[in-house]
């Protein structure tokens, strides 16, 4: 099988990483409850992981890394924890239901909302447009480093910097960067970082973490259990106590450990080189092959490692059920989640197909393929 979905999750993990979810599974207790070997050492590894999601990504403060069940669980949390009826937020055409379903129900309860529509070319949100649509109300920005039907990459550092001289929240989905592009919330003045641990940072699902800036508070999504404070009939407001009730996945979290070890050791720089001259060498040849339509900007080289097709004459999810029944390639098809999108290109009717690529797929993948679109264009 030649897996091409790691937008959707990571199947190839880092030695070492299920071994470590089974010894959790064995040996760790519950971190946070009890002063016993098995629950201390289970702290050991839930603290072990934020540091290095801080170093990752310069949080500062490890304690302001917030343990998350994945990407959707740290955007709902930061949007309904920042964002109050009333405001104003600005986001973009690009961005997928975990953004735009929770702000579409603010939306309801009197805030206001922007959304900066794309081009309908190359799929590309203009930083322009995006600033231009700051008001003196604004709240906060809410956006996707990169888009997952195109690729596209928005600076956010930009964004960030002018969020951050203009008193404005920023919340970045780095549901499709995190591990593979490089993020820095200080120096780009992200208020909350919304990543999932299971898919550029190659650990199990059910894993993610909600980062916190220093002077930004977010209310708890849930209350309940938090190993302190038992009497207090409010949660406790220290991070990340605050954003954790209940039990963490521990298991899986032991898991994104190791992954977050190989990530830091073999360096985002060259993981994502990889998995972009994959894509590259895709692209350049099936956007040859005529009946072919790619979706996203490809005059850059600052992008995800997605390649979106269409071809003419076929369904979306007949390309993929094809793709994967007689050449055992696993593809995405649909709408990704992402609406407007497809709204913009006009492929809401049938969606598009998606090949997402990983540092440990291989040329002769990408070879597989293209002959397999080829294939499938002269039929």
């Amino acid at each position: 099988m030649i897996y091409l979905d790691s937008a959707a999750t990571s199947l190839y993990k880092p030695p070492g990483v299920a071994q470590a979810m089974a010894e959790a599974v064995c040996k760790l207790g519950n971190a946070g409850r009890g002063a016993h070997d098995a629950a201390l050492s289970a702290s050991r590894v839930v603290y072990g992981a934020r540091e290095k999601l801080a170093e990752l990504f310069h949080v500062g403060d490890p304690m302001r890394v917030c343990m998350m069940l994945n990407a959707t669980d740290a955007l709902n949390t930061a949007i309904y924890g920042l964002i109050r009826p009333g405001g104003h937020v600005v986001t973009t055409a690009q961005e997928h239901n975990s953004v735009l379903r929770p702000l579409y129900q603010l939306e309801q309860q009197e805030m206001a909302l922007t959304i900066v529509p794309m081009d309908n070319t190359d799929g590309r949100v203009s930083e322009d447009d995006i600033l231009d649509a700051v008001r003196p109300d604004t709240c906060a920005v809410v956006c996707a480093h990169a888009s997952n039907v195109t690729g596209n990459v928005l600076d956010i550092e930009r964004i960030g910097r002018y969020c951050a001289s203009h008193g404005v929240l920023f919340v970045v989905d780095a549901a499709q960067t995190a591990g593979v592009l490089p993020i820095d919330m200080q120096r780009m003045g992200i208020s909350a970082l919304c990543v999932p641990g299971h898919k550029g940072l190659m650990g199990p699902q059910g894993t993610g973490a909600l980062c916190v800036a220093e002077h930004i508070a977010v209310a708890p999504l849930r209350v309940g259990g938090s190993g302190v404070h038992s009497f207090s009939h409010t949660h406790p407001t220290a991070y990340p106590t605050a954003l954790e009730a209940g039990t963490l996945n521990t298991p899986g979290i032991a898991g994104l450990s190791v992954a977050l070890d190989f990530i830091l050791e073999t360096g985002i720089d060259a993981i994502h080189q990889k998995e972009l001259r994959l894509a590259q060498q895709f692209y350049q040849a099936v956007s040859s092959i005529p009946k072919i339509t790619v979706y996203g900007d490809w005059k850059t080289d600052h992008r995800a490692a997605i390649v979106t097709l269409n071809i003419d004459g076929w369904d979306a999810a007949e390309v993929s059920d094809v793709l994967m029944q007689e050449f055992d390639i696993c593809t995405r098809a649909g709408a990704h989640c992402a609406p407007l999108i497809h709204q913009s290109f006009g492929t809401e009717n049938g969606g598009t197909v998606r090949f997402s690529f990983s540092c440990y797929n291989t040329e002769e993948h990408v070879q597989t393929a293209v002959q397999a679109i080829q294939e499938l264009v002269q039929e």
